[in-house]
C-alpha cells in the first residue's frame, strides 16, 4: 500500500500540451505546466492589453513556450476560458 501522503495527492491530467488540470488546484481549472497559474488569468490580462513581455515580467517562472501553450489552449477552448473569466469577475 502506498504511503498515506500519496493517497491524498490529486493527479494532474495534461489536457493539452503544457496545460494541466488538477482536482483541488485552482478550482480544477486549466493551468500552465506545473505552476498554479490558470490559463484564464493569462487570457484575462491579454484581453486587458497585457503583452507577452508584460506576462513574462510579472510571472518570471513562465517562459515564452508556456504562453504559446496557453494561447493555443484558449483558441481550442474559448467557451471554457470565457466562462472561467466571467466566473472570476462575478466572485
Amino acid at each position: 500500500m502506498p504511503p498515506p501522503d500519496t493517497l491524498a495527492r490529486p493527479e494532474s491530467v495534461e489536457v493539452a500540451p503544457g496545460i494541466f488540470k488538477t482536482p483541488g488546484v485552482c478550482g480544477g481549472r486549466a493551468c500552465v505546466d506545473s505552476f498554479r497559474i490558470p490559463v484564464w488569468l493569462l487570457e484575462g490580462y491579454r484581453q486587458l492589453g497585457a503583452t507577452d513581455a508584460d506576462l513574462l515580467r510579472n510571472y518570471p517562472s513562465l517562459t515564452a513556450e508556456h504562453l504559446v501553450h496557453a494561447a493555443a489552449y484558449v483558441v481550442a477552448n474559448r467557451a471554457e476560458i470565457e466562462a472561467d473569466i466571467r466566473e472570476n469577475d462575478e466572485a
